[in-house]
């Protein structure tokens, strides 16, 4: 039994050391020379199958005495052949300001060999930093001037930019005193549109609709604006003093002029009325159907009377074969 146990361990251990034999760990150079201040890239990247867990050596910003990490990336991950395998990459952006030849020695990273710790190192890189070289032999020079450049379109925008400013100033001050002289208004503003009567009237019902103030116990409050709506609306669709008007004389100016309405949105406006007067001088207390079917009725009355949008002219219509008119641009 304890034969068995001990070839056990010794397969576990094989297969643990095979595992580490695979894993592989490199450190490379963009180049090997710069000059000073200059920058590259330092790639640290291990080759591990997919089941053992890697950390990353802690880089510190200063690699080694006169070699500065500036920036680092994140750690990117990439499949390999092997489905098994993965490649694990992270880059550093280093310089130096000081010349001379630097070892940077091997990074050492963390393996997690089913429970069992250990570490694997890269390879050591080397960086060498180089001066400016200074060439002592050919003595002082001569300072040379600054040879002429052909002028661009960059240089010659602002002078023509300028000249359009003052053209621009010199015109709108003749203007000015010329509008001045005939006694009119230097700016004149367009007038803004008027909106369409049924455009302000569903914008208000919507505003009613949103606050739902009959809800909070306001309920003359609410018949007040609805009514006030539906008057402004009916002034200035139907031009009948509905503002000054009691709702029995906006009722009769309808009655009389029995073509502006159909018979439903003529009784639907009278009930409207005649609730709102209710509800404001007679203290009458409404059902919440009331209420909503109130809204509703005022909804209804705007779309029923409101002007038909003109549909756009065609410059030709044919019909398919089942009789459906079909316009050809």
């Amino acid at each position: 039994m304890k034969t068995k146990i001990g070839s056990f361990l010794v397969l576990i251990l094989l297969a643990t050391s095979a595992n580490a034999q695979r894993i592989k760990a490199t450190a490379t150079i963009d180049s090997t020379n710069i000059l000073l201040g200059d920058q590259v890239k330092l790639f640290l990247e291990i080759d591990h199958p997919k089941s053992v867990e890697i950390t990353f050596p802690n880089v510190p910003d200063t690699l080694i005495e006169f070699v500065e990490v500036l920036d680092r990336s994140a750690i990117d991950t990439f499949e390999m052949d092997d489905e098994t395998f993965q490649k694990q990459i992270q880059s550093f952006l280093i310089t130096s300001f000081d010349s001379g030849s630097y070892r940077i020695p091997p990074f050492w990273f963390k393996i997690d060999l089913d429970g069992r710790i250990d570490s694997i190192p890269s390879n050591a890189v080397t960086l060498n930093v180089y001066s400016m070289a200074i060439d002592t032999t050919r003595g002082p020079t001569d300072i040379k001037y600054p040879y002429d450049a052909p002028v661009t379109l960059k240089e010659v925008i602002p002078y023509i930019l300028g000249i359009i400013l003052i053209a621009a100033i010199l015109f709108f001050v003749f203007y000015a005193i010329k509008r001045r002289k005939n006694n009119q208004p230097i700016f004149v503003l367009p007038k803004k549109p008027k909106e369409p009567a049924h455009i302000i009237a569903l914008r208000e019902l919507d505003r009613i609709k949103n606050e739902k103030i009959w809800q909070q116990g306001k309920t003359k409050q609410y018949y007040s604006e609805v009514t006030e709506t539906l008057r402004k609306y009916i002034e200035d669709l139907f031009e009948i003093p509905a503002m000054e008007q009691t709702s029995d004389e906006t009722i009769e100016s309808f009655r009389r002029q029995k073509g502006l309405l159909k018979d439903k949105t003529f009784k639907n406006l009278s009930q409207i009325l005649k609730l709102a007067d209710l509800v404001k001088f007679a203290k009458y207390q409404t059902s919440p159907d009331d209420d909503n079917m109130t809204l509703v009725n005022a909804y209804f009355f705007i779309n029923d009377t409101k002007p038909e949008e003109k549909k756009p002219e065609t410059s030709e219509e044919t019909k398919d074969e089942e009789g459906v008119d079909v316009n050809i641009k």
